[in-house]
């Protein structure tokens, strides 16, 4: 999982784990991460996470959450994004990244064994068959295989069934993609490289994915599935192989 690290005028003050599919900031203690500062809101921000994919969204709060110098409403979290709250500086760091390579001229130094020294003759010896044979030049060395082609990423796109807008499409490109209305309901649908899993993330109002409860653990999306919000319906559709 990912994680955030807080600091607060060069000292860090907290390192969360995002353990949770949703941690609320701000200076309430009913929030998840507590930052006390009259500067923050009550409920100043969210994160969400769906699989390994984390977005920031700010909660309408009265000075604004900032990422990587600019004003956001809602952002999907990169690696070493800085997170800018009052006077709190909270760093992102994902799961998975890997470290930086050693910076040239450190280089480890590889003993090498000794090589054996080749055996001499004696004159008197009788010369050995391969002594004897013929020196054959090698052939051409044989081109390397190339690499296989890397597989087709799946695209997504949600087809709208009913209503006015009945027949709009809408590519699922992103990410992450919201629908719904914020406060209301609100689903997420999480791209990943093998498909994508949707999963409602805020809101009374319950939607539904092929009439069933969608609830708030992701669940994987299917070719035909029809999802559910307040009446609208949503048909989930991809391209097969």
């Amino acid at each position: 999982m990912g994680k955030i690290i807080i600091s607060r005028e060069g000292v860090v003050e907290q390192e969360v784990p995002l353990s949770r599919e949703r941690m609320t900031i701000g200076r309430r203690s009913r929030n998840d991460i507590v930052l006390s500062h009259p500067a923050v809101s009550g409920e100043h921000a969210v994160i969400t996470t769906i699989l390994d994919e984390s977005f920031l969204e700010d909660l309408r709060s009265t000075n604004g959450t900032f990422v990587n110098g600019q004003r956001v409403g809602k952002h999907f979290l990169q690696h070493q994004d800085t997170i800018k709250i009052a006077k709190y500086r909270i760093e992102y760091l994902a799961d998975g990244v890997r470290p930086a390579p050693a910076p040239m001229g450190e280089s480890a130094t590889i003993p090498v064994p000794p090589q054996p020294r080749p055996a001499v003759a004696s004159a008197s010896a009788p010369a050995s068959a391969a002594a004897r044979a013929p020196a054959v030049a090698p052939g051409p060395a044989a081109a390397p295989a190339p690499p296989p082609a890397a597989p087709a990423p799946i695209l997504g796109r949600i087809e709208v069934l009913n209503g006015a807008n009945a027949g709009k499409q809408l590519a699922l490109t992103k990410p992450l993609t919201t629908l719904g209305r914020p406060g209301v309901q609100v689903i997420v649908i999480a791209r990943a490289p093998d498909g994508y899993s949707v999963v409602q993330s805020e809101g009374d109002a319950i939607a539904t994915l092929n009439g069933a409860t969608l609830g708030k653990q992701p669940q994987r999306l299917q070719h035909g599935d029809v999802l559910d919000l307040s009446g609208t319906q949503m048909a989930f559709k991809q391209d097969l192989a």
